[in-house]
């Protein structure tokens, strides 16, 4: 697996709060949350590898 990348993220304040409260509601970190969702996209857009 490669290792994971570091870097900076600027949200709108209600956009985290709601990421955050999502992520609470399906047991994951904010950071978990946020990568999963983006993978999930980036597959369903088949701009990644399933």
């Amino acid at each position: 697996m490669a290792q994971k990348k570091p870097f900076v993220l600027r949200l709108d304040p209600e956009v985290l709060k709601a990421m955050e409260k999502w992520a609470s509601d399906e047991f994951r970190s904010t950071n978990g949350q946020l990568e999963w969702l983006i993978a999930k996209a980036l597959k369903e857009s088949g701009r990644l590898k399933k």
